[in-house]
């Protein structure tokens, strides 16, 4: 390989001449521009893109947490109409972004701090090293076009997305989950009612998606509670991909994936291209906080499944701080070990809302986990990338987009899917690993990718046409390319097919994504020796940390009922999914039960029944027997929590030692509680409810596998 390294070294210096040359001819003739036919604006130069305010200190519009619960509540009583939501500013206060130096460290940290003048001050982490923050935000290419033509899908007032076109459409077909995890960011299975998509309503959320200009080629994303639970699961792939959606994909726990495979082939046959797997890490001990006993070997089934039917598999990991995060390494070993079936991980730091909507401030600021806390335990504890190198916000994504518009030309039917995001909410890395011989590079080792970027912004700009714009993105890549630190295979061929298969310029055959797509089309693109493994950050806001500038950017929107929402809008924030959920539920539990029957959960430890079949994927011994060490002592969940409160409520407030059970007057336990030895609100703890005498008495059972629970008597 030697020979073909040096000749593509020379050929990259030719090309950096060459590319300089053609560029200084190109300032001084004018730039064309073109509407699209999937548009009804101008493409928009580089230099026509908006930024928000970056760097610290800065200030923007958060939320005051309490505030929003109280107008919550009363929304969800019927107190006050939900257009309040719309016509006013509920909750709204300031926030400054500040940066401060933490000793212990030595890093310069990056923190949120607001203050309500009825509920007082609130502060929370965004970044444990500033500098990795600077330079995401220095890398952001800008805002995306602004939002029009929507006025029916957006209409949340000051939570309505104003940018973009949108990437990745969520629709939560049902609130029904067959597990209860915790966190849960929806609560599922414990609001007391089914929310559930009828199928007419499912298309009428994609016929109104897909309706407006500009068209977007979003990729959809059938969520929940567990999605596979919706009776309308493969009609709702197959409508999505006879619309156009070329990326139709599942977030799912793969307990239905794993345990049959002919739901999997259903499934693809129905036009499932991707599975956002929820994987928490390697072994059974490492996804034990989800309940179900033998998880690990459920996804490992899934995968397996999934990869056999022809659908690709992306990894989704929940970092919470002390909890799962000394996963990052195991989980990444795992895809390297694996680079035939897994492509993409994607890392999402700890949202506390839904089940932990209520944290205490102390666990909350312990378990906080933050992008710049994945790009350092990357380095750490994996060996590779440096935080200030070798990661870029997701927007840069939209980059390349914009240069597939052009190359793609005026006539496209679809604009291309772009991550307009705000630099905060993702981060990516990327790795190149040989399939055969497993032999692996950091891209950005051997491809300048900030100044790659920086030639695409400017080949767009000039908008010369598709086959000379496509002839000079091959000069930038050639001369972006460094043969010598590339895997040892790896060559310019490699690289130009590789980008050409990711944006389809050449017209080329790498196997069709379209609807109606064969198994041979799967077959031709997994044969590509060069797995392409994605690493993301993907961090959803919550209450505590809750940026509108962030919001109005979103490129993950619900599609529901009501309109398109912003992920974090929907999720956090002001609590539309609650609002929507109420306002179009479709029975109470019982009744639900009552006329379609009971779907299994998993939970307490059980064990889900698997096929008795042996695994092809490779996983490190080591680290699915690692069993970590748990301080009882510390919660590290929401439920958790809440026993322990409730402990200390009985030890030092009523007296009661563990596992004696004693009856108490309820009056006293009252007065104790009013009098504050033990009982905070906010914190976990529930006061004894006073009875109508102070007389009336009560049972508080402490025996193994009463969880604490009150009961009376």
């Amino acid at each position: 390989m030697k020979p073909i390294k040096h000749a593509e070294k020379a050929l990259s210096k030719l090309a950096g001449g060459l590319f300089e040359a053609i560029q200084s001819v190109n300032k001084y003739r004018p730039a064309p521009s073109f509407t699209p036919k999937w548009s009804d604006k101008p493409m928009l130069k580089s230099w026509q893109k908006t930024k928000p305010t970056l760097g610290w200190p800065r200030t923007t519009d958060s939320l005051c947490p309490k505030c929003v619960k109280e107008a919550r509540e009363k929304i969800l009583s019927g107190e006050v109409d939900y257009t309040i939501l719309i016509n006013e500013r509920v909750g709204e206060i300031k926030a400054q972004i500040v940066k401060r130096h933490n000793p212990e460290t030595g890093r310069d940290e990056v923190w949120m701090e607001k203050e309500c003048p009825v509920h007082g001050r609130f502060e929370d982490l965004m970044a444990i090293d500033a500098n990795f923050l600077a330079h995401i935000e220095a890398q952001f290419p800008g805002r995306d076009i602004d939002a029009h033509n929507d006025a029916k899908l957006h209409n949340h007032g000051t939570s309505s997305i104003k940018h973009g076109r949108g990437s990745v459409l969520t629709i939560d077909l049902t609130n029904r989950c067959n597990m209860m995890c915790d966190p849960c960011f929806m609560d599922a299975n414990q609001v007391g009612f089914v929310h559930e998509l009828s199928l007419e309503e499912v298309k009428e959320i994609l016929d109104n998606a897909i309706s407006i200009k500009p068209r977007r080629q979003m990729s959809v994303q059938f969520s929940g509670g567990e999605p596979t639970l919706s009776p309308h699961f493969f009609e709702a792939i197959r409508y999505a991909r006879e619309l156009g959606y070329n990326s139709v994909q599942c977030a799912t726990n793969g307990i239905e994936f794993a345990k049959s495979k002919e739901f999997c082939r259903k499934a693809a046959e129905a036009g499932l291209r991707y599975v956002y797997l929820q994987f928490d890490g390697i072994g059974n001990d490492a996804n034990s906080h989800r309940q179900v006993g033998n998880l690990f070997d459920v996804k490992l089934r899934a995968i397996e499944n999934l990869h056999e039917a022809g659908v690709e598999i992306v990894l989704v990991v929940t970092l919470v701080n002390g909890v799962t995060n000394d996963q990052v390494a195991p989980v990444i070993r795992f895809a390297l070990d694996n680079p035939k079936k897994i492509a993409f991980i994607s890392f999402q730091p700890v949202s506390f809302t839904g089940r932990d909507e209520d944290i205490t401030d102390e666990r909350r600021l312990r378990q906080r986990y933050t992008l710049s806390h994945l790009a350092h335990d990357v380095k750490e504890q994996v060996g590779i990338t440096e935080p200030t190198r070798d990661w870029f916000p997701i927007s840069v994504m939209s980059t390349i987009a914009d240069f597939a518009d052009l190359a793609h030309g005026p006539e496209a039917q679809f604009g291309h899917l772009s991550c307009g995001c705000h630099p905060n909410c993702g981060v990516g890395t990327a790795v190149m690993i040989d399939k055969e011989t497993k032999e692996m590079v950091p891209v950005p080792e051997f491809i300048n990718v900030p100044q790659l970027l920086k030639d695409m912004q400017a080949i767009t700009d000039a908008g010369r046409g598709r086959a000379f714009s496509s002839f000079m993105m091959a000069l930038s890549l050639l001369r972006n390319y460094d043969p010598y630190k590339s895997p040892t295979h790896f060559t310019l061929k490699s690289l130009i097919e590789k980008f050409d298969k990711s944006l389809g310029i050449s017209g080329r055959d790498y196997g069709s994504v379209k609807g109606n797509r064969t198994r041979e089309d799967i077959e031709k693109r997994r044969r590509d020796r060069w797995n392409f493994l994605f690493i993301a950050g993907m961090w959803f806001q919550d209450l505590f940390n809750y940026d509108f500038r962030r919001t109005e950017m979103c490129i993950i929107p619900y599609g529901t009922q009501e309109g398109e929402i912003s992920f974090c809008a929907y999720n956090t924030g002001v609590g539309w999914r609650n609002i929507i959920e109420e306002m179009h539920k479709n029975a109470t539990v019982a009744k639900w039960y009552k006329e379609h029957g009971k779907h299994e959960i998993y939970a307490k430890g059980r064990n889900v029944e698997l096929p008795n079949a042996p695994y092809s994927l490779n996983v490190n011994p080591e680290d699915a027997a690692r069993v970590r060490p748990r301080d009882e002592e510390v919660p590290m969940t929401a439920a958790e929590e809440k026993r322990m409160m409730e402990k200390l409520f009985r030890e030092k407030v009523l007296g009661i030692k563990n596992g004696e059970t004693r009856l108490v007057q309820l009056g006293r336990a009252k007065k104790a509680a009013a009098n504050g030895a033990g009982a905070v609100h906010g914190n976990g703890v529930s006061p004894v409810a006073a009875g109508p005498s102070p007389s009336n008495t009560v049972a508080v059972a402490t025996a193994a596998g009463s969880h604490g629970r009150p009961a009376t008597k």
